[in-house]
């Protein structure tokens, strides 16, 4: 009988060494492989009557951006986006953005408008003009709402001929420059919103000038990493370069570390995760032609994902028709619990109009087969 129980013993213990020894030889691999799926053909009408279906936000009156998504105790998806009036033409986003709050039954939607729930606050503030750039996390209950503002000229008449005009105004790029990223913070999605009354990361090492698109995901020790943009310090070029910052606390004040995530290329618009099955940290971003993707085993130190390129520039419907589009930007990436992918929510531009899209993810495959190539 001993010797049962000791050769029982043995086995039990050897399974265990070769569990442990897979676990670790697993941890921190890079293979993720992800498939965007293509949106249904009916809703592409979307793209031309400018109103909401599931998979497309639109509404004919507004500019739409910026889509950030998360699950809400109700069982509802709430998006926190993006939008500004299209009498004030596309370049109003840095001047009359505000946050807008979606409400939609499944992650596709369609997506119904709830309620304003943050915009510039005025004179004598960080954040007197605009919302912009929201993305919604939720940390030990309570739900952090981290998105860019910016201050100067308050005169809506005078705000109108800048955001007309553009950035050849006089006035743009000294607002342009006043960016900074800041949160608001919430017990419900209903709020009420408490906002900072200060950004909560300043330029420094990496980036210089702005800090905005920031993305925010807690890591497996409890600290909080936030990927940030700003320009590229010492370039006469316009490059705009990717930082990581760190805090204690999701409210910040976050520090900006010294190794750039992404300065090789230039890109915005970070959606940043903890991929607990992998060990990992992912963001992706947009480029000029395509969105693409990065990891790190430790949330300092970033490189090129094994699938670099997620998506290019366009948009298929499951008929195989192509739309080609002159934007996409602002990628978030809904995850499960544990930090998988499946949805992926980007901002889309064509001619005059925006929409904000939904198109799931599928994970898994060769990454060959993925690269680049939306199915």
């Amino acid at each position: 009988m001993g010797d049962k129980m000791h050769k029982r013993q043995c086995f039990i213990n050897l399974i265990t060494i070769v569990f442990l020894f897979a676990a670790q030889s697993y941890a921190g691999k890079d293979d993720l492989r992800l498939e965007v799926l293509p949106l249904p053909i009916a809703s592409r009408a979307s793209l031309t009557d400018n109103t909401s279906r599931a998979y497309i936000t639109a509404d004919p009156n507004w500019y739409t951006w910026c889509p950030s998504v998360i699950l809400g105790d109700d069982g509802k998806y709430h998006m926190l986006h993006s939008r500004w009036a299209r009498k004030t033409t596309f370049s109003g986003w840095l001047l009359f953005s505000e946050v807008a709050h979606a409400v939609a039954h499944r992650p596709e939607g369609p997506y119904r408008y709830a309620e304003t729930v943050l915009s510039g606050r005025g004179k004598f503030a960080w954040n007197a003009i605009t919302a912009h750039n929201p993305k919604i996390t939720r940390f030990d209950g309570k739900y952090y709402l981290y998105h860019c503002s910016t201050y100067g000229e308050t005169n809506e008449t005078k705000l109108l001929e800048i955001a007309k005009t553009g950035g050849k105004h006089p006035l743009w790029n000294p607002i342009r420059n006043n960016q900074r990223t800041g949160v608001a913070v919430a017990d419900s999605l209903s709020g009420p919103w408490r906002v900072s009354d200060k950004p909560v990361v300043e330029p420094a090492g990496p980036i210089t000038r702005i800090t905005v698109n920031p993305a925010v995901c807690r890591g497996p020790d409890g600290t909080y990493f936030m990927i940030v943009k700003g320009d590229k310090p010492g370039d006469t070029r316009f490059i705009r370069n990717q930082a990581i910052a760190t805090a204690r606390t999701p409210a910040g004040p976050f520090t900006i570390q010294p190794k750039p995530v992404i300065d090789y290329l230039d890109t915005e618009d970070v959606s940043m995760w903890y991929d607990q099955k992998r060990a990992r940290f992912y963001a992706v971003f947009h480029a000029h032609t395509f969105i693409g993707m990065v990891t790190s085993d430790d949330g300092y130190t970033w490189s090129k994902a094994a699938q670099f390129q997620l998506t290019v520039k366009r948009v298929l419907f499951d008929d195989g028709s192509i739309v080609p589009v002159d934007n996409m930007e602002r990628p978030f990436v809904l995850t499960d619990d544990h930090g998988q992918p499946q949805w992926l929510f980007v901002a889309v531009k064509k001619g005059d109009r925006s929409y904000n899209l939904a198109m799931a993810l599928r994970v898994g495959g060769d990454p060959d087969e993925h690269e680049g190539v939306q199915r």
